[in-house]
């Protein structure tokens, strides 16, 4: 039977799998407790680093309902990566994190559910955070819009001088006649 201690560690990883937006598999051998500190203080408030053991972490994600290919992760130490915010933003912070402290290495991890290899979560930090997606999209719509009102402004002017233009043409018609 299982203590009541694991029992309830599996039960909180199983609610982190469930509630966050992603999870980043890592692995921390040769890092200081102040390494570990000075990343989860870089993550900020959009991610959660958790030291887990990787059975407990195994059950938690079995009963969570994650891919096969997560579960192949949980080897030697592990650490995970909870994101309930952006994940783009928490995947730059892992990547930068690891370029300065080599014993971080990024194993992979699962993103709304779809199993994610390190290169594909490496490709993710590379794009802009979703505020800058968002801004970005919202000026090209701006954009447009405003290159629509100029078609549809222009479209009477040019029936205007183009009655103008017809009128004079008449008008010099009829003075040579």
């Amino acid at each position: 039977m299982a203590r009541p201690d694991k029992a309830a560690a599996v039960a909180e990883l199983k609610e982190e799998f469930e509630s966050s937006q992603g999870a980043v598999l890592t692995e921390y051998r040769g890092l200081s407790v102040a390494q570990v500190t000075q990343l989860r203080r870089s993550l900020g408030q959009n991610a959660r680093f958790r030291i887990v053991k990787n059975t407990l972490s195994k059950i938690a994600a079995t009963e969570a309902g994650l891919d096969e290919q997560v579960l192949d992760l949980f080897e030697g130490p592990s650490a995970i990566a909870f994101v309930r915010g952006d994940v783009v933003e928490a995947a730059k912070g892992l990547r930068d994190f690891a370029k300065a402290n080599a014993p971080l290495v990024i194993k992979g991890g699962v993103i709304d559910g779809k199993a994610m290899s390190p290169e594909q979560i490496t490709k993710m930090a590379d794009l802009e955070s979703r505020e800058v997606l968002l801004s970005k999209m919202a000026g090209v719509l701006k954009a447009k819009q405003g290159q629509a009102a100029a078609v549809f402004q222009a479209l009477p002017l040019k029936t205007a001088r183009l009655a103008k233009a017809l009128h004079d043409k008449r008008s010099d018609e009829g003075a040579e006649s």
